[in-house]
């Protein structure tokens, strides 16, 4: 892989961020800038979620090992920009009242399955350091890190009672195909890896 891939990666990571602060400053956002910056944070969110998934079927139908390299990067701008989505909603839906925000988790349900995968996501980001892998053990931090699929599920979930209310599920179609075919594509390959009972039989 060529030594510009990951600067590369990390600036068009950046650029979302970048945008919509210029946007916010320049009054840009439209009639509800506020609502405008959760949203578009929590689309970013699940961009790079679907980026981080399609490393695998990509790296796997290219032919392109090295692309394995360029996931914990995507991985930990999920982290990032879910982040900002959290902390937007609590700053300026809630004006950083903690003890409303918890009320307001308890009782919403689409919020409290986005605090789920976020917490996941935290858990990832938290051990995706080199170090935090050799003293995991490589096996733990595979299945600490397949949350992801729990990510993906919780995030389209959040994404569908969020626009429960307007009625308006065209998009959270799109991102809820793209998602159950990266994870069928995975279901598939596991189970055409996995020998039938007759491969496994000794032969006599």
């Amino acid at each position: 892989m060529h030594w510009t891939a990951k600067p590369l990666l990390f600036a068009g990571g950046c650029l979302p961020a970048i945008w919509l602060i210029w946007s916010a400053v320049n009054d840009q956002l439209g009639a509800n800038p506020a609502e405008a910056l959760i949203r578009s944070l929590g689309d970013w969110s699940l961009r790079f979620l679907v980026i981080v998934l399609l490393v695998t079927p990509v790296r796997t139908w290219a032919g392109w090992p090295a692309l394995a390299r360029m996931r914990r990067m995507a991985g930990l701008f999920v982290f990032f920009y879910a982040s900002l989505h959290l902390l937007a909603y609590a700053w300026f839906d809630m004006e950083f009242v903690w003890g409303a925000v918890v009320d307001d988790v308890l009782k919403r349900p689409f919020i409290l399955v986005g605090v789920m995968a976020w917490v996941l996501l935290l858990s990832m980001a938290a051990t995706s350091f080199d170090r935090v892998i050799r003293a995991m053990g490589a096996q733990r931090w595979r299945w600490l890190h397949r949350s992801v699929y729990a990510v993906a599920a919780l995030a389209v979930l959040h994404f569908f009672w969020m626009r429960s209310g307007k009625n308006d599920f065209a998009e959270v179609a799109v991102y809820a195909a793209i998602l159950t075919s990266l994870l069928g594509w995975r279901v598939w390959r596991s189970f055409m890896r996995t020998p039938s009972p007759a491969a496994k039989r000794p032969s006599r």
